[in-house]
């Protein structure tokens, strides 16, 4: 299981806890689409074992938060408390 997700600081959902829910927010509500953004800056495949996978998507998650100019993403863990703050784009 994957030790961290990535998140928008907005979003009210914890990935982990409420995924149908967070996805929501983000796809449909705010069209961020975080998700395909990970996906795209990840380096997977099927040929890497889980533990280098989740590696690969803990770099990717590294890369978006280095590279967030707006500063809208965050890392979440399974027992993080989503306090969402608000903010204009």
């Amino acid at each position: 299981m994957a030790k961290h997700m990535l998140s928008t600081a907005d979003n009210p959902y914890n990935p982990f806890t409420h995924w149908d829910e967070w996805w929501a927010y983000d796809e449909e509500e705010q069209g961020y689409h975080t998700s395909g953004l990970l996906a795209r800056v990840a380096i997977n495949s099927d040929e890497l074992s889980e533990t280098d996978q989740e590696l690969a998507n803990e770099y990717a998650i590294d890369e978006v938060l280095r590279e967030d100019a707006r500063g809208i993403y965050i890392r979440v863990s399974p027992d993080t408390i989503v306090i969402p703050t608000s903010f204009e784009l």
